[in-house]
């Protein structure tokens, strides 16, 4: 509370502020929101003046953030101690409780005092003023940068890095937040190539997936949500990345920014649980903590950043310990999307009782509906920040990289359970796009969406063509950031030397065709697990690994000379033709170990079934549990009911002929107790993907890493699904390369989808071995 100032010091205040301008910039407005209240008149006898104690209180049903004041509109004696003058009428400044004015909280209390004069009756009137001068934050974001496809990753990130000192360094929008809504790194050879030795000077302790926190490190990011790559390799792998360690001396910082994730219960976790941090807390100071939510201070703006991770955790990656909410989810399901938010809400209403009203939300959903299916079902969420999918969004003064195409615009503008704006962003991965968005924010936290600039956001293409026009290269990029790229590219191209076999056409390992059809290189791996598994079991007859376990292609693609045109796109078969293990390690990189199950009739129809419950035509919708097979064949329709899609499914023998008929005209025949040998992946043995494999008879074929290794080739595991890749290959295309074009998915022989055209019958199964 201030004290009363002397009538003498309070005359000379007065008049220097009368002297001063108001507030530079300032737009000051006066609400009906905003009360003042004030106590009865007291009389102070040794200061000889007249006095109240009023504060403003927030009616309304927002926070509301900026300066705030008290005016005298009216006073029939001389003010004393005021703050200043604005138009002839005295102002006290007044400061909210928290870091903005929560709805019905109050500010503190000031005290207008009136210098008694002669026998003057002592009256004033008071009211409230905010400004409310529009508040620009710039987002600048990325999701998805966990590419397996090492090389251009690490080409990428130089010119993603230089666009991200370029804008955080416009002095127009001097407002900015950096994040990140997950899969930050992924096992493969890029996050391996971080343990090599020649990176400790750069690390300081080397160590697998190091070199990936040390990049966002140097690129200032604030913050993100966890998304499901992180736990690949388990919980102690993940926070030996994010934790600091030292080693003979040296350090390894760890990450200098907090995870986020308010559906998760780190505590839960013998490994994660002594990095969790109170909620709430400003990022800044706590770099690898992990917590539901945090705050980030944006020139005395206070920002709130809420983390939420896919309920699905458990079956699609290792997360140990860690307690997920809500337990069971079904993306389709209204009353499991309805918990969902349950779980986030409380985060948001945590920031907004503190006054804070600009709450963004790191969602890794895995597909981008679910995040649009949370805005309407959630209050107070100004921006949410997908990830998980590779969603590109774009706008009209976007330019995509060639072959690149938009699957919405960005933003995605929705509207909240509370009537209010919401706007969803995203970008594709593998740092090919800086993601921005600029919005400007009423002092009540609501985004003005009729000023968003669509020459200002959007998606910003990391190639050296689109950096040309606002004058930069990779020159540009955060010198950290380039030394650790180029000593890992180094470590990584040693990795392209060693050929294991050739191709004489491209191999799709696109997302958005081993998620959604059959894939000639979930052809290839399957047929080479197929292979592999009759080395240990010659009565196997079917392979079934899930295409999200394929994270890059094999080959080229490129535009004819002169040509922009998509249509003109050519996939071509890699350099030479040549397929080498950074191919083999980049597409598998989980390496999953191969596993033998016996599965009936009835079964190997629900695992089918299963593998296609979630997918559709819509092609932003990329299942990662979406089969490629060996030794059968089948077809689908997407109209159908989950479990009731699978219309034919028959087991074919190595000429090419059907065997046996398990489904027909979508329902099962013959006896479903008779039993088929099977290989598949460990990982989808023990449920994940959700997968219904039984375990009976039971045999996991891959080999301890420690063991010793056999064959052709062993960078990989014996009995792993690299090991049985590079072997296949060796033995079978070393002289001629594969051969076996990608096609159409109408002309799809192992996997057809109904959906596509009026089909009833599949096309003759095709020859799984040589």
């Amino acid at each position: 509370m201030k004290p009363i100032k002397t009538p003498l010091a309070g005359a000379i205040a007065l008049a220097l502020a009368a002297m001063l301008p108001a507030v530079a910039d300032a737009t000051w407005t006066t609400r009906t929101d905003l009360e003042v209240t004030q106590s009865r008149l007291f009389y102070d006898r040794a200061q000889g003046a007249y006095y109240v104690e009023a504060r403003l209180v927030n009616r309304g049903g927002n926070a509301l953030t900026g300066p705030l004041r008290i005016i005298v509109e009216r006073a029939t004696l001389s003010i004393l101690g005021a703050d200043g003058e604005d138009g002839g009428q005295a102002y006290f400044e007044v400061e909210p409780a928290g870091d903005g004015l929560a709805p019905g909280a109050s500010t503190g209390f000031v005290r207008i005092a009136m210098q008694r004069a002669g026998r003057g009756y002592p009256s004033l009137t008071l009211r409230g003023e905010i400004d409310d001068t529009p508040y620009a934050l710039q987002l600048l974001h990325a999701s998805d940068i966990d590419s397996t496809a090492a090389t251009l990753a690490l080409q990428n990130v130089k010119g993603f890095s230089a666009f991200l000192n370029h804008f955080r360094g416009d002095a127009t929008y001097p407002n900015t937040v950096t994040l990140s809504s997950g899969d930050n790194w992924i096992p493969g050879p890029r996050y391996s190539a971080a343990a090599d030795d020649s990176l400790a000077a750069l690390l300081g302790v080397p160590g697998n997936g190091r070199g990936d926190v040390a990049m966002l490190n140097a690129m200032g990011f604030q913050a993100s949500t966890l998304g499901n790559h992180e736990l690949d390799q388990g919980t102690a792998a993940f926070v030996a990345d994010i934790g600091a360690a030292t080693d003979a001396g040296s350090t390894w910082a760890g990450a200098r920014f907090p995870y986020v994730s308010t559906n998760l219960d780190f505590s839960t976790d013998a490994s994660t649980a002594p990095f969790v941090v109170a909620n709430g807390q400003d990022a800044a100071s706590i770099p690898h903590g992990l917590a539901g939510w945090a705050t980030i201070d944006v020139n005395g703006q206070i920002i709130g950043v809420v983390g939420a991770t896919t309920p699905a955790l458990g079956n699609i990656t290792s997360p140990g310990g860690i307690g997920i909410a809500p337990a069971s989810f079904d993306d389709t399901d209204s009353a499991d999307l309805d918990a969902l938010a349950a779980e986030i809400q409380p985060a948001v209403d945590a920031l907004t009782a503190r006054g804070i009203n600009k709450v963004i939300l790191l969602a890794h959903m895995q597909q981008i509906a679910i995040e649009k299916a949370l805005a309407p079902r959630l209050r107070d969420v100004d921006i949410i920040v997908a990830g998980g999918s590779n969603t590109l969004l774009s706008d009209s003064s976007d330019v995509l990289r060639p072959g690149d195409t938009s699957l919405g615009t960005y933003p995605v503008e929705l509207t909240a359970a509370d009537g209010e704006p919401v706007l969803v962003v995203n970008t594709d991965g593998d740092y090919k796009y800086l993601g921005r968005l600029v919005s400007d924010f009423s002092v009540d936290g609501l985004i003005d969406t009729a000023g968003l600039d669509t020459a200002v956001n959007g998606v910003y293409a990391t190639t050296a063509d689109r950096l040309a026009e606002y004058g930069l290269s990779t020159a540009d990029a955060d010198p950290t950031v380039t030394a650790i790229a180029n000593q890992l590219l180094a470590v990584v191209d040693a990795l392209d030397g060693n050929t294991l076999g050739l191709s004489q056409v491209y191999l799709d390992g696109r997302r958005g065709t081993v998620r959604t059809e059959e894939s000639n290189l979930g052809d290839l791996t399957a047929d080479a697990n197929l292979w592999l598994a009759r080395q240990t079991d010659p009565s196997v007859q079917v392979s079934i690994k899930n295409g999200g376990g394929i994270r890059a292609d094999i080959g080229q693609v490129s535009y004819p000379p002169g040509s922009t045109d998509r249509s003109d796109l050519t996939y071509l078969p890699p350099e030479h033709g040549e397929v080498s293990q950074l191919d083999a390690q980049s597409a598998l990189a989980f390496n999953n170990g191969l596993t033998l199950v016996t599965l009936t009739a009835a079964q190997l129809q629900a695992v089918i079934e299963h593998g296609v419950a979630a997918s559709s035509l819509d092609p932003a919708n990329t299942q990662g549990r979406f089969p490629q097979v060996a030794g059968i064949r089948f077809s689908w329709n997407p109209s159908l009911p989950a479990g009731s899609r699978v219309r034919s499914l028959a087991v074919g023998d190595d000429s090419g002929a059907v065997i046996d008929s398990v489904v027909e005209d979508g329902s099962l025949v013959g006896d479903p107790d008779r039993t088929f040998r099977v290989v598949t992946l460990d990982f989808m043995a023990s449920g994940g993907d959700g997968y219904p494999f039984p375990s009976t008879d039971r045999v996991d074929l891959a080999k301890d890493d420690t063991a010793p290794r056999t064959g052709l080739f062993t960078f990989a595991a014996d009995g792993s699904e690299q090991d049985a890749f590079a072997e296949y290959l060796g033995t079978f295309f070393a002289e001629v390369g594969y051969d076996r074009a990608e096609t159409d998915a109408l002309d799809d022989p192992r996997s057809q989808n109904l959906g596509l055209e009026d089909k009833t019958e599949p096309s003759p199964i095709r020859r799984p071995v040589p």
